[in-house]
């Protein structure tokens, strides 16, 4: 086996779409890890609204600028693939207690299968703490305002997704 960088960090997700949760969460792994690696699920039981190919494009819009910001997509066992990358930590973000229960579960299992893998959670900035994707898509369905909700470019892709033709500040 591969000697695991501790600096380095996974945070996996299907990111559909990424929301300003998922960014404040990444750029606060960053005060704490030299590079983040946002591994976007291409195989996961939930129906996406993006396909992998238009999350990953977002995302490396939305972080272009941020070199210890590496965006990749997986379809793989998330412990093979971090292990594959060399990562000595898998990142995830909890919001409230809801949450605690499953992702305690899949650190458990993952510390099963490869114990020198740690799992880190952070909690979510209370700005974000009721915000999810799947809120985003709702209310963007609708025709309602996402902006300062998701990255601008998310705000477009979702205007289109849905056809509407107004930005930020332009109103339904």
């Amino acid at each position: 086996m591969a000697e695991l960088n501790p600096r380095l960090a996974v945070y996996p997700g299907t990111f559909d779409p990424l929301t300003m949760g998922h960014v404040s969460l990444i750029r606060r792994g960053l005060k704490v890890f030299d590079n983040v690696i946002l591994a976007i699920a291409g195989s996961t039981p939930k129906k996406t609204f993006f396909s992998v190919e238009e999350r990953v494009a977002l995302a490396k819009e939305v972080f272009r600028d941020d070199e210890n910001i590496i965006i990749e997509s997986f379809d793989t066992l998330l412990i093979d693939y971090v292990e594959d990358r060399g990562a000595g930590v898998i990142m995830r973000g909890l919001r409230a207690v809801s949450d605690f229960e499953y992702e305690f579960q899949m650190a458990l299992m993952n510390r099963k299968l490869r114990r020198d893998i740690e799992t880190v959670f952070m909690m979510t900035d209370f700005r974000w703490m009721y915000l999810s994707s799947t809120i985003v898509k709702e209310v963007a369905q609708y025709g309602g305002d996402v902006c300062g909700l998701v990255p601008g470019p998310v705000v477009k892709a979702l205007n289109v997704k849905y056809g509407f033709k107004y930005g930020c500040g332009e109103g339904a």
